[in-house]
């Protein structure tokens, strides 16, 4: 990729973080939500906590820290919809897509990068309050080292490149689905179950906790929220973050030229 694609790519995803800057009633509205979700899950984990300290290996402060994590990233890596696969869904369905596909850049990059400014924003607009409103009201187990931190923003990035290449595999199916609404309530209960969403998936007994950690989808909150407090080691964290991601574009790019010749064939 060259300089004028990485500056358009950039173009692309500026104008991503400012479509989603003009909804202000929106995120305020999600702002509360999310706060308000947090607040039941919080006051849920202490109970739970209570009963069994040490469940899954956190303490009761990891655990409510865990909680203001998941409500910062819920709408910035879409983990229960409201990013770009709606949108793209509807371009396949009416055929805008075969447009897109004239178009000279590359499909796939142009929806990540889109989708890299929308999440930034929800991280900033949506995320940032109901974190810190957690961390001022609760007890929170929060690093003081600044690598640890840093640690973490990448293992975030990462996260919202699988979020990116698991959605666009969703998208994608609405060249071969009529309605593709029964594929996106499926991702929609796989990523709040086995992201961690719901409930940190160390705490998952046996065989079901070592696959859903294993999964994808534990690449989104799962393991950022390791990275934070130091559950995890962040470099074995990054591979197994970033194998992931590869794995998804390159399944996301076969999967696009096989829909780009269904196109093609069918004449649009």
């Amino acid at each position: 990729m060259g300089v004028g694609s990485g500056r358009l790519y950039a173009a692309v995803a500026a104008g991503g973080f400012r479509r989603y800057a003009t909804y202000r009633a929106a995120t305020a509205a999600g702002v509360f939500t999310n706060t308000v979700f947090g607040l039941i899950l919080v006051y849920t984990y202490l109970a739970l906590w209570d009963e069994k300290p040490q469940l899954g290996g956190y303490d009761q402060a990891q655990a409510v820290t865990f909680v203001w994590l998941g409500q910062a990233l819920l709408a910035a890596l879409a983990i229960g919809g409201g990013g770009f696969e709606d949108e793209l869904m509807e371009r396949i369905r009416t055929g805008d897509i075969a447009v897109d596909l004239y178009r000279p850049v590359d499909l796939q990059l142009w929806w990540l990068a889109a989708d890299v400014g929308r999440a930034l924003f929800q991280l900033l607009g949506r995320g940032v309050v109901p974190f810190a409103f957690g961390s001022l009201f609760f007890p929170v187990a929060l690093p003081a080292e600044v690598s640890v931190w840093g640690a973490f923003l990448v293992a975030v990035v990462l996260a919202a490149v699988v979020s990116f290449a698991l959605r666009y595999l969703v998208a994608l199916s609405a060249f071969w689905l009529m309605d593709g609404m029964g594929v996106t309530q499926m991702a929609w209960l796989a990523g709040f179950f086995c992201s961690g969403m719901l409930l940190p998936l160390n705490v998952f007994p046996g065989a079901l906790g070592e696959v859903v950690r294993m999964l994808p989808w534990s690449s989104l909150l799962q393991a950022p929220a390791d990275v934070l407090l130091g559950e995890a080691d962040p470099l074995g964290t990054f591979v197994f973050q970033a194998g992931w991601a590869v794995v998804l574009l390159a399944v996301g790019r076969l999967v696009q030229s096989a829909a780009t010749r269904r196109v093609v064939v069918q004449g649009g």
